[in-house]
């Protein structure tokens, strides 16, 4: 993935050196993935510091629309948020669109009640990642529409079809849903404003690949004389076998929260590494850990430690690491998070996060 020609075509600027030290110093530290240019792009995130530093504080606002298990990759937005959460004081407002996979017509087992189960599956995994409920709410759109869908109307008033189609490449048999979606995920993001009746800064950290949805809301946004939101772009968890971005729709290659500990293992072993094709050459050339998966996956999420991840792709760079140790350790790893996220879940009081009209 060409992250570079990414932030060309969308306009979006990276998050350098200049800008991480300045969220390090508000901040009073810098989280991993920023550290390693895992969120590696933004929109407004100086104009949101200089808010910041003047007292006017931002709220978070983030999502995902439930289309099946819940993965690791889904995780990377919701653990930045919750670190935001912690070292800005902000509160976080988190939209699950049960509505958005039952328009989008791809699975006919995705009726609205389904969708549904999957949402609230979806809260419980998020609520467990350490947000605070007095802090934090929740929703699935259809359950707030009641709040929503007054912004919403005004918000698609300045949205015309032809923008919508040309952003998402649909044709004219696009259904009216579809069309109408993005204004409605546009409403959270400006919401706290309309609540308190004065302009407040929004932050949303997102994959990358969610941009678009608020490339064509952002400005509406602006019509309507609200603050534009602040964006963080996030780059995508590669797929275990190498490829780009892991996606649920291929589950022998994704890590679900819901894997039990023999799967995950099972998984790992088949992951792809950077390593030589034998353990004589390993040792002698060493490997390539931009090429593999299980460093990335302790680059993402699973060695926040900057010292150890040094020793694991140094490893595997000079070849004293080898491909059975190194699984073995990143299916611990993994195996160690799941079962304590389970743990947690136990314990979560999922209403004392929720918003209903």
């Amino acid at each position: 993935m060409n992250y570079e020609d990414l932030m060309k075509k969308f306009g979006i600027a990276p998050i350098d050196a200049k800008l991480s030290e300045r969220i390090r110093k508000d901040a009073g530290d810098l989280h991993f993935m920023l550290r390693r240019g895992i969120f590696f792009a933004h929109r407004d995130l100086n104009w949101l510091l200089d808010e910041y530093e003047k007292g006017n504080k931002f709220y978070v606002y983030t999502g995902i629309a439930p289309s099946g298990g819940m993965t690791i990759a889904h995780l990377l937005p919701f653990i930045m948020a919750q670190w935001l959460q912690e070292r800005f004081g902000a509160e976080v407002l988190i939209e699950i669109p049960d509505e958005e996979k039952f328009l989008s017509g791809k699975d006919p087992r995705l009726t609205l009640d389904r969708t549904k189960e999957l949402a609230y599956a979806d809260a419980l995994n998020i609520a467990a990642l350490g947000f605070r409920p007095e802090k934090t709410k929740m929703f699935l759109t259809t359950e707030y529409a009641g709040a929503l869908y007054k912004q919403a109307v005004r918000v698609s008033k300045h949205i015309h079809f032809s923008i919508i189609k040309d952003a998402f490449g649909w044709e004219n048999d696009a259904n009216i849903g579809k069309i109408f979606y993005t204004s409605m995920q546009a409403v959270p993001a400006f919401l706290k404003s309309v609540q308190q009746g004065k302009n407040v800064p929004c932050l949303i950290p997102l994959g990358v690949d969610q941009d678009v949805h608020f490339r064509v809301a952002r400005n509406a946004i602006d019509k309507l004389g609200y603050y534009k939101p602040a964006i963080m772009h996030s780059s995508f968890l590669p797929s275990l076998k190498g490829g780009a971005k892991m996606s649920s729709s291929d589950p022998d290659n994704t890590i679900y929260l819901d894997d039990s500990p023999q799967v995950v293992t099972k998984k790992v072993n088949r992951a792809i590494t950077g390593q030589q094709s034998s353990a004589q050459l390993q040792k002698e050339l060493g490997g390539d850990p931009s090429k593999c998966a299980v460093c990335q996956y302790n680059r993402y999420i699973f060695e926040p430690d900057d010292s150890k991840l040094n020793d694991i792709l140094n490893g595997e760079r000079k070849g004293t690491l080898l491909a059975g140790e190194h699984k073995k350790d990143l299916a611990m790893k993994i195996n160690r998070f799941l079962e304590q996220h389970a743990r947690r879940k136990e314990k979560i009081d999922l209403e004392s996060f929720m918003l209903r009209d």
